[in-house]
């Protein structure tokens, strides 16, 4: 029989995310992190971490540094009491630094390469797995491969465009009140069959399909309440993630060889006026030379223009 598996998205879901981490003193967990992977085993959910590692690729990290970081966060894990099955990682990206990391690759998120990967080596029912992480490239993976998905999120509205997960949780605490809800009501859809089901006899067994929003009975109101004040709680701590995960996103999502050659020619531009200036100053001026040297900075800042206009369009 296969196995259900709850897959984890690693920077923002289960350690904190403050940029490229580059050293194993940087890891550190999310709060509530541990304690919900122990409460996901507890189900019988096996535990695979499913990651981008694009610092790889451009060179800010390597895969022995990594492997470094991995060690790490399992040591930490293990320090409060949980463990992960297995980590998959893909280091490659279309813009990589390092030419051999430089090309598409079907396991790079959103493509479901990874998790097809786990499924195939180690016997994993997708269609009663989990996708969680904090980013829509996450979500679509999840989608693509099968399974059910919650996005660790604050946006009250999807955005347009983008693949709509089944769930949206504040944080990872969220996100295990979500999957125990749904371990419940599957528990109790085999105890208790609809009356069709008991007077077919044979029926054939479905896949249970989890909606959005689940109807609330009378009884439930009361732990309702309690996981809605839960939630409003750890909201301004959600929002902190989210902010620090936009951050990353600006200081390191658009990097390319093309802004690269645009900052470089920017600087000899700058190096080209500066002697413009020197010429006017000088006291046997030349106005031959003072035309050279700015038409030169007027070519080059035009090379640079371009270069910034072809990264806008690549993106």
């Amino acid at each position: 029989m296969s196995d259900k598996t709850i897959f984890l998205d690693r920077d923002s879901t289960l350690i904190e995310d403050h940029g490229y981490i580059n050293h194993p003193d940087q890891v550190k967990l999310v709060d509530g992190a541990a304690k919900a992977l122990g409460e996901f085993a507890a189900m019988g959910y096996k535990l695979i971490v499913v990651s981008n590692q694009s610092a790889v690729a451009r060179g800010i990290v390597s895969e022995e540094v990594l492997e470094q970081i991995h060690n790490r966060l399992k040591q930490l894990l293990a320090e409060n009491g949980a463990c992960l099955d297995r980590i998959y990682y893909c280091p490659y990206h279309p813009d990589a630094v390092i030419p051999k990391y430089r090309k598409e690759s079907d396991a790079r998120k959103p493509n479901p390469g990874m998790l097809l990967t786990a499924a195939k080596e180690m016997d994993i029912d997708l269609g009663q797995s989990w996708m969680i992480g904090n980013s829509n490239c996450d979500v679509e993976a999840g989608l693509r491969a099968g399974c059910k998905t919650i996005l660790i999120n604050h946006s009250p509205q999807p955005e347009q465009g983008k693949p709509s997960p089944d769930h949206r949780a504040v944080n990872i605490k969220e996100a295990v009140n979500i999957i125990k809800k749904h371990h419940h009501s599957s528990d109790s859809s085999d105890k208790h069959p609809a009356k069709g089901q008991q007077q077919s006899g044979a029926a054939q067994t479905q896949p249970i399909k989890t909606e959005s929003q689940e109807p609330k009975s009378k009884g439930q109101k009361p732990k309702d309440q309690d996981q809605s004040l839960e939630s409003c709680e750890h909201l301004l701590r959600g929002i902190l993630e989210q902010l620090k995960s936009t951050r990353r996103d600006e200081m390191f999502g658009e990097f390319s060889i093309m802004r690269l050659m645009a900052g470089v020619v920017q600087v000899i531009v700058l190096f080209c006026l500066l002697i413009t200036i020197w010429f006017l100053m000088s006291p046997d001026r030349q106005d031959s030379s003072v035309l050279i040297s700015l038409g030169f900075a007027m070519v080059l800042q035009m090379m640079a223009l371009t270069f910034y206009i072809m990264q806008e369009r690549k993106q």
